[in-house]
């Protein structure tokens, strides 16, 4: 469940992964990789996001699927056995 804080609302790990469609591996291996600069933590030290933060995440996303893609493509025509011969 969000929180709202100052008017801020602020997203928890499993939250932030469900709203952007990735893992929390994917989530804390690019927190540890530097996607994102700061991180919020609470008052437990879980890590907490703010939809500023799930741009950023989000922007890694798509950065990621455009490198990515050809790659994607040229599988998918193999496994589909155009690529024979």
């Amino acid at each position: 469940m969000a929180v709202e804080i100052d008017g801020r609302t602020y997203y928890r790990t499993a939250e932030a992964c469900a709203k952007i469609g990735i893992s929390r591996a994917t989530l804390f291996r690019w927190l540890k990789d530097g996607v994102l600069e700061k991180r919020l933590k609470d008052r437990r030290g879980w890590a907490m996001f703010t939809e500023e933060d799930l741009d950023a995440i989000r922007a890694e996303v798509k950065r990621l699927e455009v490198e990515y893609m050809p790659t994607a493509k040229r599988m998918a025509h193999y496994r589909h056995g155009r690529g024979r011969g």
